[in-house]
């Protein structure tokens, strides 16, 4: 779910600890700086070692892509049909706009993006690429895949052929004009990341898979990881419900005694949490976490691409330039704290680099109706037995506790909230912690009802809670836990 956070948090990056509280802190003291303020979660390093940026660089370009996303979507809903698709331009660090009508040019610089002219709008885009989709079983076995390239305003489609010539005629016999199509020359062989070997994260019969995100009752992965009513181990479950080939996706429900999480390994010692599923722009950075390789991060290079692979063809797919390997299909695929995909396969490995897609989240959910697992949180009603607090809020307003300051923690642990908010009210609950010069939000739960509960598991430093009235006025009640 999207929330505003315009006077209250400032850009949601949990785990990147980049989101700065604005105003509302003010009249809170600042405490003596947090004498180990790493980077927490290893998303800094693995992004300095994937993508060539500083640890500052990082943190900015999070910052910077969280901004672009908000403003895809305010953009997206006015220009309606004449959106003409739109992009994150690291090298500039903005978001770039395809316009079909010079008047909306000043509708979209007055958002703070930079304006593409361009002949298609992303609806044109998005149709003829539903007609490739509709002629698969028809495609060149040297064309393993196609996808909608907004920064070209194009359908790219990709062949084996150093000819190509294969791959234009079916794009003609599926009635795409020639002037709509750019074919690329690819060497890529997608496979589904799957292998049958000993590891961690879960199993069916002798093939293991990744874990996606958690969900109520369960969590997601890639559908050619099992068939509906296969049977999982560690996490014991069963598969509620899956799609392969056409889709990617599955729907596992875990057995008594497993306990979902909102959050992601970032195989570095620690977890992201997980703050929503709002689709991050293309040419965003997007990390994926996986059973095989960890922990690797790259960029967003398409959505709504279609792949084909062995076992059939795949339409809707996020293409990315991120590494994965056998076994780390169906993990997750994250930007900042936003859930973005589950990972279906590719090509390469993670020595030479590869490309990889993703089947987005937000399909899952909606397909099988499950709610996503936030912040690292238990669904709300959970327990906390440490100090508590209370207070009352009207719509818009927002508390800090313990009683407008902040605790400190003098050793790593788990942090809990528990919010008991009014009935019928939308209250969000916000953990944060002193990064030295500024309070950051660390993880949230920010669902639509009134009770939250939020769970970060962190290092030493300073510490506060913030409860936000979204909708809705009343009395709650916070419950907490610390180390």
């Amino acid at each position: 779910m999207t929330r505003r956070r315009l006077n209250l948090i400032g850009t949601a990056a949990a785990v990147a600890c980049l989101a700065t509280v604005l105003g509302q802190q003010a009249s809170v003291a600042k405490p003596t700086p947090d004498p180990d303020p790493a980077a927490p979660n290893g998303m800094y390093s693995a992004m300095q070692r994937d993508l060539d940026l500083t640890a500052p660089e990082a943190k900015a370009r999070l910052s910077d892509e969280e901004k672009a996303a908000r403003t895809e979507r305010k953009l997206r809903k006015e220009l309606g049909t004449q959106f003409g698709g739109a992009w994150f331009d690291a090298d500039k660090s903005r978001l770039v706009v395809g316009v079909v009508d010079d008047a909306d040019a000043a509708t979209v610089r007055d958002a703070g993006a930079a304006v593409s002219q361009v002949e298609l709008t992303e609806d044109q885009l998005d149709t003829y690429k539903a007609k490739l989709d509709a002629k698969k079983a028809k495609a060149p076995e040297t064309t393993p895949g196609w996808y909608v390239d907004v920064v070209s305003n194009t359908i790219v489609v990709q062949s084996r052929d150093s000819a190509a010539d294969s791959a234009k005629e079916f794009a003609k016999r599926a009635g795409v004009p020639a002037d709509a199509v750019t074919v690329k020359s690819t060497t890529e062989s997608p496979r589904t990341f799957i292998d049958v070997i000993g590891g961690n994260a879960y199993f069916i019969g002798g093939s293991r898979c990744s874990i996606g995100f958690s969900v109520s009752g369960g969590f997601v992965t890639a559908g050619h990881c099992g068939t509906t009513g296969a049977a999982t181990s560690q996490p014991s479950g069963t598969f509620g419900g899956s799609s392969f080939p056409g889709n990617d996706y599955a729907h596992v429900r875990t057995a008594a005694g497993n306990t979902p999480l909102g959050v992601v390994n970032d195989y570095a010692g620690g977890t992201v949490p997980v703050g929503g599923s709002q689709d991050s722009a293309v040419g965003s950075s997007i990390c994926r976490s996986g059973s095989t390789t960890g922990w690797h991060c790259g960029t967003i290079q398409a959505r709504n691409s279609t792949v084909t692979y062995p076992q059939g063809t795949v339409t809707g797919l996020i293409r990315t330039n991120v590494c994965a390997e056998p076994g780390d299909s169906g993990g997750s695929a994250i930007s900042g704290t936003q859930a973005q995909g589950v990972t279906s396969g590719g090509s390469g490995n993670c020595s030479i680099g590869g490309t990889t897609y993703f089947q987005p989240v937000n399909e899952i959910l909606q397909v099988y109706g499950l709610s996503l697992i936030t912040s690292g949180g238990t669904p709300p009603g959970g327990t906390c037995t440490g100090p508590s607090y209370s207070g009352s809020l009207s719509s818009g307003g927002s508390a800090i506790h313990p009683n407008g300051s902040y605790y400190y923690s003098g050793s790593s642990g788990t942090h809990k909230g528990c919010l008991d908010g009014p009935s019928g009210s939308d209250f969000d609950l916000y953990l944060q912690k002193w990064s030295g010069s500024s309070w950051v939000t660390v993880a949230q739960g920010t669902s639509a009802a009134a009770d939250e509960t939020v769970t970060y598991s962190g290092t030493s430093g300073y510490y506060s809670w913030v409860v936000d009235a979204y909708s809705g006025s009343g009395s709650y009640t916070l419950g907490t836990n610390r180390p």
